[in-house]
């Protein structure tokens, strides 16, 4: 197999120890920087005359530095890629000047699973968290609406009907193996009027919950946001949350959004700033796959 002559690894990756060691078997050099470039140009600095780099979603990877890096052939982006507009590399760029950009998908939804399950039953049963009802309940029969339906998605809502909940979903198509299992397909205010519970599971950058989406949603309900940014209007989220009927739950700041340290400490919110997706079962199935796209890259 061909190798890569230098791989430099910008920024803290992640990659497994026994993956670490299998990169030797990829490139004749490796550096490892363990933090973010202070700027722009340390990052061109600590690339030289690299043919591949590895990055999680920072550092920015933007035209103006590829530009200037022209031994570059490869960056692995060892983090989800749902689309080139939320990348943080310019993949435009990228794919203009002969640089192959690959990233992964669809290695910590197990996690995003339990958390969401472990909030619900956190938040319904009033374990050290206040009673969401006048009395502990179930799982079972609750009306929950999951807007965005990829893998993720599909996964929580599999692991929430086996438990008895009645899901709704709103996708940009109807997916038929999930109506086949009593899933249904509604359209966005009829889903967020109608649920009790509404999990949001939109690719980063996408935002759906605007002012007349709040409206629909009302109060006295849950939201759980599990993508990786907001997925709801940020001035439209405060205002929801500022009322105490209202229960918002996310994993990390970044999923709150720029009034994180607004609402944190309020009773209604729950948000250990933990990614839930990121386990050790997350870390080895991401090595795997970053493994898998540089050999898949040396192939070619």
């Amino acid at each position: 197999m061909k190798k890569f002559n230098k791989l430099v690894e910008a920024g803290f990756i992640g990659l497994e120890p026994w993956a670490e060691e299998k990169l030797k078997d990829y490139a004749s050099e490796i550096v490892k920087y363990d933090r973010l470039p202070k700027d722009e140009d340390e990052l061109v600095k600590w690339i030289g005359n690299a043919d591949a780099l590895l990055v999680r979603n920072l550092p920015l990877v933007p035209a103006t530095v590829l530009s200037r890096c022209k031994s570059l052939k490869y960056v692995g982006m060892c983090c989800s890629l749902y689309s080139k507009e939320s990348a943080n590399v310019d993949i435009d760029y990228a794919e203009k000047h002969g640089i192959t950009v690959y990233g992964i998908r669809d290695y910590g939804d197990k996690g995003v699973t339990e958390f969401v399950i472990y909030s619900l039953v956190k938040i319904l049963h009033g374990y050290d968290y206040p009673l969401w009802r006048k009395r502990p309940k179930e799982i079972t029969g609750l009306k929950i609406g999951f807007v965005g339906f990829g893998t993720s998605g599909q996964m929580t809502a599999r692991a929430l009907k086996s438990l008895g909940a009645e899901i709704a979903y709103y996708a940009r198509s109807k997916k038929e193996d999930a109506e086949k299992e009593g899933m249904h397909y509604m359209p966005l205010n009829d889903l967020l009027k109608e649920s009790e519970v509404v999990i949001t599971c939109l690719n980063k950058g996408v935002i759906l919950l605007h002012e007349e989406e709040f409206k629909s949603l009302g109060t006295k309900k849950i939201m759980i946001n599990t993508s990786i940014g907001p997925a709801s209007d940020i001035g439209e989220l405060k205002k929801w949350i500022m009322n105490d009927s209202n229960i918002f739950v996310a994993d990390t700041q970044g999923a709150v959004g720029d009034i994180y340290d607004e609402v944190k400490d309020r009773k209604n919110v729950l948000c250990p700033n933990v990614s839930a997706g990121m386990t050790e079962e997350a870390y080895d199935l991401m090595s795997k796959k970053v493994l898998d796209n540089i050999e898949k890259m040396l192939s070619i």
